[in-house]
């Protein structure tokens, strides 16, 4: 179901971006007044504004039921989970078991000397 909905919602995109390509700006009609043969069109003289205005409010229309009717349909899945429940409950498959290095003895471990640096402030001062 929420399939065909993400198809219908990608077809009224694409329908929308087509339909707003294909109106005139409003520049355009100063020209048509004039007589620069709209009249001869298949719609009439007006008739192709008003058609591709009406076509593209509804697919508009359309466009926000379906965006609205695919967050309804993500938001109320039966099987939804907080991402740290999925996150704690998932285990590796087939992980190889880590082996836990043993503790090294004391006299093993050498003698290295600490070296704090020194602030630039503090530096200065001791100069």
């Amino acid at each position: 179901m929420v399939q065909v909905l993400i198809v219908f919602h990608v077809l009224l995109a694409i329908g929308i971006v087509v339909f707003v390509l294909l109106q005139q700006g409003k520049g355009a009609d100063m020209g048509a007044a004039f007589g620069s043969g709209a009249s001869g069109t298949v719609f009439g003289a007006r008739g192709s504004a008003s058609f591709l205005s009406r076509t593209t409010g509804i697919l508009a229309a359309l466009f926000f039921v379906t965006s609205l009717s695919l967050a309804y349909f993500t938001d109320y899945q039966s099987n939804k989970k907080d991402i740290l429940e999925v996150l704690k409950t998932e285990e590796a498959p087939h992980a190889p078991e880590q082996q836990k290095a043993a503790p090294l003895p004391a006299e093993s471990v050498p003698d290295v000397p600490v070296v704090v640096p020194v602030p630039p402030e503090q530096e200065k001062k001791s100069q």
